[in-house]
């Protein structure tokens, strides 16, 4: 448990599945409205069985302000089969993948994004590169992680991907 600018970080437990699921499925919902193409597979249940994982793996964080989950986040040393099929196969084990980045829309444009991929950098020491991908025509995404420092690698299977050196 990690405070972050009045925000407390921690690695979530089973019983927080749901409401991270909600939390995802109400974001995807939110997006689509709002005609931000990130997510919609979600909405049918897609990787419900996967998010579920990740938390029984201790792969998964959440953001707390006032015990509330405001933001949540998986990241993982391991390749998933997803990761393998954009990346390749990766046998460094040098790289961390950051997944599910999420934030609640009331805290959206609050500097949270910005301060949890700080925070990763500075929790993680083990690891030269976080790795991340997102829907490459979601352009105000794209920009967001070329403006936190992200190198853009490439486009494959219509997701960009980008990375960052976080070895100190």
């Amino acid at each position: 448990m990690v405070n972050v600018e009045g925000f407390e970080v921690k690695i979530a437990a089973i019983e927080d599945s749901s409401v991270i699921i909600n939390m995802l499925k109400h974001l995807a919902q939110w997006m689509k409205e709002h005609d931000i193409n990130q997510w919609q597979y979600l909405l049918d249940g897609g990787d419900d069985e996967e998010i579920k994982q990740a938390i029984v793996n201790q792969e998964t964080y959440i953001v707390l302000k006032d015990k509330e989950i405001i933001a949540t986040f998986s990241l993982s040393s391991k390749q998933s089969d997803w990761d393998r099929q954009l990346w390749g196969s990766d046998t460094t084990l040098s790289s961390l993948y950051l997944h599910r980045l999420a934030i609640i829309p009331a805290y959206m444009n609050k500097g949270i994004g910005k301060s949890i991929l700080m925070w990763i950098q500075e929790y993680v020491s083990d690891k030269e590169l976080l790795k991340l991908d997102c829907v490459a025509a979601n352009v105000k995404l794209n920009n967001y992680y070329v403006g936190n420092g992200f190198e853009f690698i490439g486009v494959t299977d219509g997701h960009s991907k980008y990375q960052k050196l976080i070895k100190k």
